[in-house]
C-alpha cells in the first residue's frame, strides 16, 4: 500500500472545505476512482454527515481528494467537498 503524502495547498484548502486527512485516506482506500483533469486522479466517497456546515444542515458529506499517482506514492493535491440533503 503506497503512502499518502499530502500537498501544502491540500492541507491548507481542507478545513475551509470542512475535510479531514482521515476521510480524505478514506476515499482513496476505499472510494469510487474518477478520472480528473491532466494525468490526476480524482476518489469520490459519502460520508453521513447529519449536521449544520455553514448555517445549513446535510445529511451526506462527499469528500473527493484529487491525486497524482507516482510508483512510490499518492500526492494529495487538492480536496474538495460537496454537501447533499439540505434542509432549508
Amino acid at each position: 500500500m503506497k503512502p499518502i503524502i499530502f500537498s501544502k495547498h491540500a492541507l491548507e484548502q481542507m478545513p475551509d472545505r470542512g475535510a479531514n486527512t482521515e476521510e480524505v485516506e478514506a476515499a482513496i482506500r476505499t472510494g469510487e476512482p474518477v478520472p480528473a483533469k491532466g494525468k490526476r486522479l480524482a476518489f469520490r466517497k459519502n460520508f453521513p454527515f447529519h449536521k449544520e456546515w455553514k448555517g445549513r444542515y446535510y445529511q451526506v458529506k462527499q469528500v473527493m481528494p484529487i491525486v497524482t499517482e507516482e510508483s512510490d506514492k499518492i500526492i494529495v493535491v487538492t480536496v474538495y467537498a460537496f454537501y447533499f440533503g439540505g434542509v432549508e
